[in-house]
């Protein structure tokens, strides 16, 4: 049987390889991005994209590197001219913001690709329920499945050692 699909946004990729924050919220999703990383992503096809790459290979060189080789582990999507058309669309349809132009193509490109997951910290544009039925809908309206669109605790599951899973 084939293994779910999980497109690796560019925020999870970031959360995984920083330096732990101080700040106790951001702190948190680290730790449960590290969780989900060493406990599920076996269970996964990981895919990322050129977008992610380019986003990630910002910033400080040493953080770039830590980046970079978490993301070499996986399938690279290409850009493509159905995933910018769709992206278009979530934007055109108010599905997101004009200024989340990027967030709209990794939409896209999960969806074009038939990835069932995004896996992201994104909370603002992406994870965000109040925009979910219009990304849906507009990639149905495409002729494309959309992805789930989550953050690594909402697919994180419950692991059968733990001992909070017989509550």
């Amino acid at each position: 049987m084939a293994r779910p699909k999980v497109y690796i946004e560019t925020s999870f990729v970031s959360y995984l390889t920083a330096w732990p924050s101080r700040d106790v919220i951001m702190h948190g999703h680290q730790q449960v991005t590290r969780e989900w990383w060493q406990k599920r992503r076996a269970d996964f096809d990981l895919y990322t994209s050129q977008l992610v790459i380019r986003e990630a290979s910002q910033g400080d060189p040493e953080a770039v590197k830590a980046r970079l080789d978490v993301l070499a582990t996986m399938t690279a999507l290409t850009l493509d001219p159905e995933a910018d058309a769709l992206a278009a669309e979530l934007l055109r349809a108010g599905a997101l913001p004009a200024k989340a132009k990027e967030d709209a193509l990794h939409i896209a490109l999960a969806a074009v690709y038939g990835i069932e997951y995004v896996l992201t910290w994104n909370c603002r544009h992406m994870a965000n329920l109040a925009m979910r039925g219009k990304i849906e809908a507009v990639c149905r309206a495409a002729g494309f499945a959309p992805p789930g669109i989550c953050t690594p605790e909402m697919l994180l599951g419950e692991a059968a050692d733990d001992p909070r899973s017989d509550r």
